[in-house]
This record gives structure tokens, sequence and C-alpha cells, in this order.
């Protein structure tokens, strides 16, 4: 299974839209059920990507809805460089 995203970037945050169709927020199992055969995927997977400025971790959210991941990360604050005048 591949993840297909878009990844936006403005000047607070990134925005990443991950296709996962057909995940299910929790696992249902039911009791007394013996599977006879299984062909589709389970299981986990991953995908990993480098983004140019650090993100705020205590402020990032996700959503999942109608086969869609989105997260909005936002971007540590960065210690601009102070410009001094001396006198």
């Amino acid at each position: 299974m591949q993840i297909k995203m878009d990844v936006k970037d403005n000047d607070k945050a990134y925005t990443v839209h991950a296709d996962i169709p057909g995940v299910k927020k929790e696992k249902e199992e039911k009791e007394g059920e013996k599977v006879l055969r299984s062909e589709r995927y389970y299981g986990t997977i991953s995908r990993g990507f480098s983004l140019e400025s650090d993100i705020d971790d205590s402020a990032a959210e996700a959503k999942y809805a109608d086969g869609v991941l989105e997260l909005m990360l936002p971007k540590k604050a960065t210690n601009a460089a102070k410009q001094l005048t001396v006198h």
C-alpha cells in the first residue's frame, strides 16, 4: 500500500493531506469469528519526509475523515535576528 500525500507550506504551518482510504480509527474484532481467507492488507504502514522548519509538536493537530488524514503542523517560532543600532 502506498500513501499519496500533498504537503502545503505557509508562514505559520505545514498542512499535510494523506490518502489512506478504508482505514478505520479503531480495530474491530468479533469474538467467536474465524478467518477462512484474508487477501486484504492488514498491519502498519508509514511514510517519512523532512521539512525545512522545526514543528511545534505540542500544537500539532490531526483529523481523519472520508479516507483522508489531515495534519496541521505549526512551525516553531524562530528567533529572528535582531538588529541593534550602535551609537
